[in-house]
């Protein structure tokens, strides 16, 4: 089979043997890729760096290798675009936003080579933007969220209620699938201030004055209802999370747990 190249994001690595790696990586055309990086650990590799999570790469592969039951392509080379961890490893509430974006890419994309431009794009918009350091690294994260959950399907209801389209909402159901009316309610749903809503909203839409001039209580509310939403339909938490949270002044908000 022939070679094939593309530009990718790296999500993970794993160890294979003594000197090897299994490289995941999200690409531009081919969808998510895993392929063996041989002999990536040895102190001479190549281009070993160039293949570390978060690095924007231009790969060359060769498809077909057949290992534990998997066909995992091989990578022949490689070239970095863009190398986002070196910036995002020197600040660590980025460097943890940006582990949440890279595992959560991963985990909405379940199925190999199939195409997933949008959120190739997302991504690397997200890693950009975190490392510009123009906005508040929690904003960030939480407008890739929705963004990807949007590009997902999953886009939560914001601006009428999500089981009858009345305009006038009084709460949001993660189970109804976003914002409620008060005949529609269902038991348990939060009642978030207006302001967290807006705030919602103008992530989702990209409305960075808006979301840039909204009150740390709102943002803190916000970024409960939008990992509870995440992980309510991913089915399984969001393991970075932890780490992202623990970077934050204010309490992170309460996350219900997930559908088993």
């Amino acid at each position: 089979m022939s070679l094939y190249r593309d530009e990718g994001v790296v999500l993970r690595t794993h160890k294979l043997g003594e000197a090897d790696r299994i490289i995941t990586i999200l690409t531009k055309r081919t969808g998510k890729v895993r392929a063996v990086a041989k002999g990536v650990r040895k102190t001479k590799s190549r281009f070993g760096a160039r293949l570390e999570p978060f690095t924007h790469v231009d790969v060359q592969l060769h498809p077909g290798r057949f290992l534990d039951g998997r066909s995992l392509d091989m990578v022949t080379q490689v070239e970095t675009l863009r190398p986002y961890g070196e910036a995002l490893g020197a600040d660590y509430p980025r460097y943890t936003a940006g582990t949440a974006m890279l595992e959560t890419a991963d985990r909405l994309t379940p199925s190999e080579k199939e195409p997933a431009l949008r959120q190739f794009l997302l991504l690397v918009g997200g890693l950009r933007t975190l490392v510009d350091g123009s906005h508040e690294p929690r904003l960030v994260l939480d407008a890739f969220f929705l963004r990807s959950l949007a590009v997902a399907g999953y886009a939560p209801a914001l601006a009428e209620c999500a089981r009858c389209g009345a305009e006038a909402v009084r709460a949001f159901a993660i189970v109804a699938g976003g914002v409620v009316c008060g005949a529609c309610r269902p038991a348990g749903a939060a009642v978030p201030a207006a302001e967290t809503i807006a705030l919602m909203i103008a992530l989702l839409r990209g409305d960075w004055p808006a979301a840039d001039a909204s009150h740390s209580r709102n943002r803190v509310e916000c970024s409960g209802l939008v990992a509870a939403y995440l992980q309510w339909h991913l089915e399984h938490g969001i393991r970075s999370l932890r780490h992202v949270e623990r970077t934050e002044s204010a309490p992170a908000a309460h996350v219900p747990p997930t559908r088993s």
